[in-house]
């Protein structure tokens, strides 16, 4: 595991062309680059949670408007939910046991404690954690919070009881057992080491639940809130906003700032940018394309700031293995070949927030493919006339030539309706006949876990960069139950144990370059597109956001201050 460093120089206005960076900031006429690099593999543990560092002092009061860019979330539920609908909804009303440093948001390696005292260091030759639980918190209807609490949530996450879901199950094989000895200790005990465990840990949707709650009803949380983060639960009106306000009682003193929210839903983007525009709203977190950032910039220069970065979400395709012809790898192969990605991105990152040709690994971390180990992957082959004959040559002998079937996508602009417009084309050069049927959030998701599609395009995302978690999508649902393509395959999950149970960071590369050769080439059981591209423009009296690869990270808002 990796973190991240910056170096900075100057670039043009973006109503220029905009090149190069990795992430860029932008205000007014002026704007700074920030590249990436990779540097070391130390651990970074910090104590308490740290205070924002920044040239301006914090001002107190206001309340944050900002934008949802969906209809309403599917439920309220962190712990079964997987999409930004439900954290930028309630993620400011929850605490978590730990997470990514807020300061540092593109490190793998940075964690912090929320509800512990410190990071422990891990005994028993790697196999237990034994977090020491703060006794200053409280639930928001006043009772306290203790080590039961917080140990019934990972319980549910991590084992989840009959008739419960839990989207990151997966993420815990390593963990034989969870405990809360006393009121103060949470204990961890693993079945292997593995440097997967602390990230899986400081997964944002790991929201610390009432234990009373849980024991009383297992699904009281997908239509209730109650939490005991920085803010209080005001009120919810469907479809339309969620409010709330300043927890008086938060337990890291002197947070947060605002003394409230209000989050409005909206899945229109011209809806969006029109609010921030006339200033009825501050901020989207999830993302804008480049023609609404050079729209608001060109319209209210240095009222508006920009952050980009690259993102730890991507365009991917699921088919449906239940449903012939897609029970054959032969015409899984057909449809990813059949997709010209290096031509694409280019022309499609101008209008959408896609940008980047990767495989299954977040581009530029240690354990991702070199373009050149890529271009070996059936679907990233440079040649696309290769390609696209192989693809055909591969649906006559499956006898699928002439394919037509519906192609599943989500009610949500950017970048969905554009990068499947662009797909049906793709298709197209090979015969296939695609339709479209597009669902709101709620539904969208119904169908995918019902298996009510042919193929679905999705947007494989995850709480914060962790490569040995993050494929898990590609796994089987017996193994990952936020995989829907309905199939078994006890070769790949036995590639992936391999992986997760190295600890040699050049070993665990040899063993992904393989499982991803394996799954997204040879079986395609996910048919991975391309990667997305973060732009967050908002009006510049909102201080103290500071861009994340994830749009999960950093959103309680309790370190969020309007300077106005």
């Amino acid at each position: 595991m990796s973190h991240f460093l910056t170096g900075i120089k100057e670039i043009p206005h973006p109503e220029e062309r905009l090149k190069g960076a990795s992430r860029r900031t932008h205000r007014g006429n002026a704007a700074k680059s920030f590249t990436r690099s990779f540097a070391g593999t130390t651990l970074i543990v910090a104590v308490l949670f740290a205070l924002p560092v920044t040239a301006e002092a914090p001002k107190y009061g206001g309340t944050l408007t900002y934008m949802i860019p969906a209809d309403a979330p599917p439920s309220f539920d962190g712990h079964r939910e997987s999409t930004y609908a439900t954290m930028h909804s309630v993620a400011p009303f929850y605490s978590v046991l730990i997470r990514i440093n807020p300061q540092n948001p593109s490190s793998t390696t940075d964690f912090v404690c929320d509800l512990c005292t410190e990071m422990p260091w891990p005994t028993d030759d790697g196999k237990t954690y034994t977090f020491k639980i703060r006794q200053d918190v409280k639930f928001h209807d006043g009772s306290p919070l203790s080590a039961a609490d917080v140990a019934a949530s990972f319980e549910r996450i991590i084992f989840p009881p009959n008739g419960v879901l839990s989207a990151r199950a997966s993420n815990y094989l390593m963990v034989d057992k969870v405990e809360a000895p006393d009121p103060s200790a949470v204990v961890f005990r693993l079945k292997f080491a593995t440097s997967a465990f602390l990230a899986a840990l400081a997964d944002p949707f790991n929201l610390v639940y009432q234990k009373v709650r849980l024991d009383e009803d297992q699904r009281w949380y997908e239509k209730n809130i109650l939490g005991s983060g920085p803010f209080k639960f005001v009120e919810y009106q469907v479809g339309q906003s969620i409010k709330g306000i300043k927890n008086p009682d938060y337990y890291h003193k002197g947070l947060p700032y605002l003394d409230g929210f209000t989050g409005i839903y909206a899945d229109k983007q011209a809806v969006r940018v029109e609010a921030i525009r006339g200033d009825r709203a501050a901020i989207e977190f999830r993302s804008m394309p480049p023609a609404a950032r050079d729209e608001l910039l060109k319209a209210l220069g240095d009222k508006i700031t920009v952050q980009e970065g690259d993102w730890n979400v991507a365009s991917g395709l699921t088919p449906n293995h239940k449903r012939k012809p897609f029970d054959d790898p032969r015409v899984r192969r057909a449809l990813t070949l059949a997709i010209d990605r290096w031509r694409g991105a280019p022309g499609l990152s101008k209008i959408a927030i896609v940008h980047t040709v990767g495989g299954i690994v977040f581009p530029g971390s240690p354990l991702a493919a070199t373009p050149q180990e890529l271009e070996q992957i059936a679907g990233f082959w440079p040649d696309i006339d290769k390609s696209r004959a192989e693809a055909k040559r591969l649906l006559k002998e499956a006898g699928a030539e002439g394919l037509t079937f519906e192609l599943l996508n989500r009610n949500v602009d950017q970048p969905f309706k554009y990068v499947a417009t662009w797909l049906i084309d793709e298709w197209s050069k090979i015969g296939l006949r695609v339709t479209q049927r597009v669902l709101p959030t709620g539904p969208w998701f119904e169908a995918m876990r019902n298996g009510d599609f042919d193929v679905v395009l999705e947007a494989p995302g995850h709480g914060l960069v962790n490569p040995l978690l993050d494929v898990q999508k590609a796994l089987p649902a017996t193994f990952d139950s936020e995989n829907y393509g309905n199939f078994d395959d006890p070769h790949e999950v036995d590639l992936y144990e391999r992986m997760l149970h190295e600890t040699d960071p050049a070993k665990q590369r040899v063993l992904m370059r393989e499982f991803e050769k394996y799954a997204l080439g040879e079986q395609a059981h996910l048919i991975w597109v391309l990667w997305w591209h973060r732009i967050v423009p908002y009006r510049s009296y909102v201080k103290g956001f500071k861009i994340a690869p994830t749009h999960f990270i950093n959103q309680d808002l309790a370190q969020i201050w309007l300077d106005k």
